[in-house]
């Protein structure tokens, strides 16, 4: 695992650098489509009481619930696949709750049932159960150190065998690195968020660096997954629920065959372009 340190060694250097000078660049060709324009749906005041009498604490109800049962039958789930299947339900019923029907396409090409690592854009909370819902397998998800704060979520996250990094001090995370990557090698599927966080603005943010050490350490596919609509159901900072049709787009995998630590500059720019093309097609 000499590899595995020295990268997050290479990692822990980069974090002190500005952003710009290490995260993956917006290809010049790709022209994105602002995310202000809407579909000309208007959200007033009975959307607004929808949301926050209706939508809202039936989520929080969810979650609490949920988050209780998880903590019990956390003790007899040694790999986290019984608690994938009770963050699914979860998952589940809130999107049965928000009247926001979801689009899949492309996902029909990929084989499942080999291990890759899906790279999604994050823009909305609401992101996660969505992913839960329409991928129909087992995975586990790359997740920051701060989520792991809130009491019912964080609980479950460490418990259900996620994947936790610590953006400002990478060499902590070397045992979940260490874990995924076994993980990935014995078949389980991973979900990363490359952009490091929600987008402000609904556009595909720059990529952290380091993003892809993963998928090519294991040798396997990246497959690119857009979500189209989150951002208008639930952007930062407001609990206001706009529910509105979704897709989720997925994109062919992209392969790391024979990559080494120093392709990941090169490989996140294509993953970052093949992004915005299904963003935009």
């Amino acid at each position: 695992m000499a590899e595995v340190n020295s990268t997050i060694g290479e990692l822990d250097r980069k974090a002190g650098e500005r952003p710009e000078q290490h995260a993956t660049r917006r290809p010049a060709e790709i022209k994105t489509e602002p995310r202000a324009q809407q579909s000309g749906r208007t959200y007033g005041l009975l959307s607004r009481l929808r949301s926050y009498l209706f939508l809202d604490p039936l989520i929080w109800l969810y979650s609490l619930v949920m988050g209780a049962m998880s903590i019990l039958f956390g003790f007899f789930d040694r790999d986290g696949r019984i608690l994938h299947r009770f963050a699914r339900l979860w998952s589940q019923l809130i999107m049965k709750t928000i009247f926001s029907p979801v689009t899949v396409t492309g996902l029909e090409k990929i084989d499942t049932s080999k291990p890759h690592v899906y790279a999604v854009n994050h823009a909305s909370a609401l992101d996660i159960p969505v992913l839960y819902v329409y991928l129909p397998f087992q995975f586990r998800i790359v997740f920051k150190k701060e989520l792991l704060k809130y009491p019912v979520i964080g609980g479950h996250l460490k418990r259900s065998q996620q994947v936790c990094i610590d953006q400002q001090n990478p060499a902590s995370s070397i045992a979940s690195i260490r874990s995924a990557l076994k993980g990935l090698k014995e078949g389980m599927p991973l979900v990363i968020f490359p952009e490091g966080g929600r987008t402000p603005d609904g556009e595909i943010k720059l990529f952290l660096p380091g993003a892809f050490f993963l998928a090519i350490k294991a040798q396997v596919d990246i497959v690119p997954v857009v979500l189209i609509g989150t951002f208008e159901l639930l952007p930062m900072n407001t609990y206001h629920i706009k529910c509105r049709p979704l897709e989720m787009r997925v994109g062919a995998p992209i392969s790391t065959a024979g990559m080494k630590a120093h392709d990941i500059g090169a490989l996140s720019e294509k993953v970052h372009e093949e992004m915005e093309k299904l963003r935009n097609a």
